[in-house]
């Protein structure tokens, strides 16, 4: 995942700090106007190359971010100001280096007073840049800690997204038809986690996902980041099976399931949305026939019945043909 392995952003106060520390170490092991110079390049270049390293630890977002994670970073971060605090960090790098290169001329042909005074006004500039994009240096580490915690998926992969009422089986079903038991991974703004498993066909692995917390309620009951995140999901599906429960043991009406039902097949309106219901070995307490329902497909994910046969039509809806090198 490529916010995965962003590095502690320095403070301000940290980088001056180790700047003019390693600074005077390096004139101590030298003398006259060499040592002057030794610490002028010493601070400049630890300010200049942390300062850039700071910046080229992040992708690209126009062109390294797929769509997916592009989304779901600006619904928990500002990218727009993410992008500018990056920006600033790139112009305090550059400046650095050219305050170095303004300044170590002066310490070469003068005596030593005059360039210890010229090097501690090279050093009171260094510092001021540094400062000036404090504010930037907090909210890119900020940004990193929220964004190093996003979920482990591959948008690159064919994905089936679940969806549907809470209660109505979603989680049973990843749990069944992949390898997930449990496996999760965290939205920094919810406090369930999404479960993620996958499985394979004709040696193409698949992704399959349930969102939960974002997906499982009307459109209207969702926040401004949940709403933003489902932009996100738009670029990660590639099939959308909502399930339906038509005993209601879910706690929720059909008539209700259904409305979800709608609004999910108009917001995903690319892709295939498939309709299940769940839950056909309960049929006795159903609250609405069949062709009520709408129904693509049933299954009972608690009997197994027809599980892989929704699995099967959600693949058959993909229709993935992977990528294959050309021959030579």
């Amino acid at each position: 995942m490529i916010f995965e392995d962003l590095p502690t952003t320095p403070t301000s106060e940290e980088l001056i700090d180790k700047a003019f520390s390693r600074a005077a170490r390096a004139g101590k092991a030298k003398g006259g106007l060499e040592a002057q110079q030794s610490m002028l390049q010493t601070a400049a270049n630890i300010i200049s190359d942390n300062l850039e390293n700071v910046v080229t630890a992040w992708p690209d977002f126009e062109y390294d971010a797929h769509p997916f994670y592009y989304e779901l970073a600006d619904a928990i971060v500002d990218v727009d100001r993410l992008r500018q605090a990056l920006s600033e960090v790139m112009w305090a790098s550059r400046k650095a280096r050219k305050i170095h290169e303004e300044y170590q001329p002066r310490l070469r042909k003068t005596d030593v007073d005059t360039a210890r005074k010229h090097r501690k006004q090279a050093f009171a500039r260094l510092a001021d840049i540094v400062e000036q994009v404090e504010d930037h240096l907090l909210y890119i580490n900020e940004s990193r800690n929220d964004l190093r915690d996003l979920p482990e998926i591959n948008p690159d992969e064919p994905t089936i997204v679940v969806a549907g009422y809470p209660n109505v089986g979603k989680s049973s079903f990843v749990n069944d038809v992949t390898s997930a038991r449990g496996e999760t991974a965290s939205y920094p703004f919810t406090t369930k986690g999404i479960g993620v498993g996958h499985f394979e066909r004709d040696h193409i692995r698949y992704q399959i996902v349930d969102t939960p917390g974002l997906l499982d309620r009307p459109p209207e009951e969702r926040n401004e980041i949940e709403s933003q995140a489902v932009s996100a999901i738009e670029h990660l599906a590639d099939c959308m099976l909502v399930m339906l429960d038509p005993s209601g043991e879910c706690g929720y009406p059909i008539g209700s399931q259904l409305e979800l039902r709608d609004a999910i097949a108009a917001r995903f309106e690319e892709i295939p949305v498939l309709t299940i219901a769940n839950k056909i070995d309960r049929k006795e307490v159903w609250n609405a026939s069949l062709e009520d329902l709408g129904a693509d497909y049933t299954m009972s994910v608690e009997t197994g019945d027809d599980v892989e046969t929704v699995l099967d039509a959600a693949v058959a809806a993909i229709d993935y043909e992977p990528e294959l090198p050309f021959d030579e």
